[in-house]
């Protein structure tokens, strides 16, 4: 027992240098004896040193890692070896990286490299490890008013760039905006990403997430930035309220309330949000694309105009129960 290697390292958890079996194998991960946090085995690929596990979906795992070449995190995204020889998975696995290269935007991640190594396919992207939307939702419930805002008008931004490179994401969620240790959010995951151009597709409603689709979507109707703003639009909602737009007891009936089910104004689901945040997201969750802001800058200007009115609204109005007169009223006394 005594003469079994260790490796020492440092465990993403509570931060503390701990040691773990030398012959771990690569990848694979065993509890910290302090915080329980799962401590991995590290990999070396290339300059890459691959230290945790922060992520995944469905082609591939997301480790935190160390450039040791430039001496800054990264995140590395190793393509799942069983698609490997899947011609379908390794055209969404390059489309991915192709469609974020080409989109420098502060709130869409940035690709780095993307590469393979002894058969690894892998895409190396800036660092956000602060957790998704999704898990803040999870965590809080729902998001302050002025968050939401502040992240619809990033994303709108973001997806205007998108759009000027003639792409659609094609798959916004919550799962797919996460945050650096900045606070900023990033758009991530362009699997799914085509051109406005492209013709619909047959298996259109299974991509995506059914809590955020667009009901033209699931029409087969041609798919346009407006599909990408519903999209948007029920990711917001759900933040805010703590709610998706529309819930079913199946996925058939989910889809047809996106078709014919009128959306329940958020500040019906919770009265202290404000008119003209809600009214903005009624707008952008209209069945018909044409009823929807025609712009992301309209979009966007609606939520800078909602967030204008409720830092207003917050300034001059005194907290309930104290007494006091607005601001606003004892400076025209």
């Amino acid at each position: 027992m005594g003469d079994k290697p260790l490796k020492m390292v440092t465990c993403g958890g509570c931060q503390a240098k701990v040691f773990i079996p030398g012959d771990l194998p690569p990848l694979s991960s065993e509890p910290c004896k302090r915080c329980g946090y799962p401590i991995m085995m590290p990999m070396q690929l290339r300059q890459f040193e691959l230290r945790s596990r922060i992520g995944g979906g469905g082609h591939g795992k997301v480790y935190r890692a160390f450039d040791t070449v430039l001496a800054r995190l990264v995140a590395v995204k190793l393509m799942r070896q069983e698609l490997e020889h899947d011609p379908e998975a390794l055209a969404s696995f390059y489309r991915e990286a192709r469609a974020c290269a080409a989109l420098n935007h502060t709130n869409i991640i940035h690709i780095y490299s993307f590469d393979e190594f002894e058969g690894q396919r892998y895409l190396v992207m800036e660092l956000a490890d602060r957790g998704s939307l999704d898990s803040r939702i999870d965590k809080q419930l729902r998001l302050p008013e002025l968050e939401v805002l502040d992240i619809g008008y990033k994303m709108c931004s973001a997806l205007d760039m998108t759009l000027k490179h003639n792409l659609l994401h094609r798959d916004i969620k919550p799962g797919n905006i996460l945050f650096n240790a900045d606070g900023e959010p990033k758009l991530v995951d362009f699997g799914l990403a085509r051109s406005p151009d492209a013709e619909p597709e047959s298996a259109a409603v299974t991509e995506g997430t059914p809590y955020y689709v667009a009901p033209e979507k699931i029409k087969r109707e041609r798919e346009t930035f407006l599909s990408d703003m519903y999209s948007l639009g029920c990711t917001l909602y759900h933040a805010l309220t703590g709610h998706v737009p529309f819930e079913a007891p199946s996925v058939e009936e989910l889809v047809a309330a996106h078709v014919t089910t009128a959306v329940t104004p958020p500040n019906q689901v919770l009265p202290e949000i404000t008119q003209p945040t809600s009214d903005a997201l009624v707008k952008v969750l209209a069945k018909n694309p044409g009823d929807r802001y025609l712009s992301y800058d309209e979009f966007r200007m609606a939520l800078e105009a909602a967030r204008s009115q409720l830092l207003v609204q917050r300034y001059t109005q005194p907290p309930a129960g104290t007494g006091l007169k607005s601001k606003t009223s004892w400076w025209r006394r």
